[in-house]
């Protein structure tokens, strides 16, 4: 996203629409695809810090608190901003909801190479 924005802002391509479920603030102007008419185009990308299964519960609490610390950080909030990303709220921060967000992707994408009937070779 941050090559294309950095396109988009000099006129280079045009966008018609955002696969998010809400606009991008660096692209205000840009729809995003409910908006464009695809209300079941949603290709909402997201990054997380996995640990080891066996990784004791202080050490996943320490990471996680850090985590928010930085996404709550001035210049750290700014620059992924600008790069085009979108940063959660403090709800949905954290080991649980990960895990809600992890299982309803699987669930989400299951169903859609069902549907296209998607083999694995």
């Amino acid at each position: 996203m941050a090559i294309s924005i950095a396109q988009l802002q000099a006129g280079a391509i045009k966008a018609y629409a955002i696969a998010t479920s809400d606009r991008n603030p660096v692209l205000p102007n840009v729809p995003t695809s409910k908006e464009a008419g695809l209300p079941e185009f949603q290709a909402d990308s997201w990054m997380a810090l996995f640990a080891p299964k066996a990784t004791p519960k202080p050490v996943l609490d320490k990471l996680t608190e850090t985590l928010d610390k930085a996404l709550d950080d001035e210049n750290t909030r700014k620059r992924l901003l600008e790069f085009g990303s979108s940063i959660p709220d403090k709800a949905k921060r954290g080991q649980q909801a990960l895990a809600l967000l992890v299982k309803s992707e699987i669930a989400r994408l299951t169903a859609i190479i069902k549907a296209a009937n998607v083999k694995g070779e």
